[in-house]
């Protein structure tokens, strides 16, 4: 049996492109988004000059909107905070960029600093506050895009504090 007779017959899968996926042009897996967080995350030079800081309201921007997706970029004080909500029918992500955050549900408290991501789906309770002495800034993805944040009446109870590392 002739080894390159598999090559002769299909010939160099490189050279063939009809044979080849076509690239996807916007993320669509939960991987994908984090990657495309973790990609924005390491263009500092992209976000970083639209940051702004309020002191009387929490300040965001939308940075970019794909197929069904929505990327937002937010900036927080110290004592800032979401109060406890969830996203409606909207999947996230959300990525700390600078600074510290703290992420409490009724479960739990996790420190998020730098670096950190954490992924949630529909129905997701969770409340995100600056209980650092420094200003912070964090990147969400939402998909679909958010069309409803329904905040929850109680208030989630600091817990010991689990550090999810960068």
């Amino acid at each position: 049996m002739n080894s390159d007779s598999d090559l002769q017959i299909a010939g160099d899968i490189l050279e063939v492109q009809h044979l080849l996926q076509p690239a996807r042009e916007h993320p669509s897996t939960v991987a994908e988004f984090v990657g495309l967080a973790r990609g924005i995350a390491a263009d500092r030079a992209q976000w970083a000059p639209l940051v702004r800081y309020d002191t009387t309201t929490r300040w965001y921007h939308r940075l970019r909107v794909g197929l069904g997706y929505e990327v937002w970029l937010l900036s927080w004080v110290p004592g800032q905070g979401s109060g406890l909500h969830d996203h409606g029918r909207s999947s996230g992500v959300l990525t700390v960029l600078d600074g510290r955050l703290t992420e409490r549900t009724e479960r739990t408290t996790r420190a998020l600093d730098a670096g950190a991501q954490r992924v949630f789906a529909p129905g997701y309770a969770h409340e995100v506050v600056n209980d650092s002495l420094e200003p912070a800034v964090s990147l969400h993805i939402y998909y679909p895009g958010l069309t409803e944040m329904p905040m929850h009446a109680a208030q989630c109870a600091p817990a010991a504090v689990d550090v999810v590392p960068a």
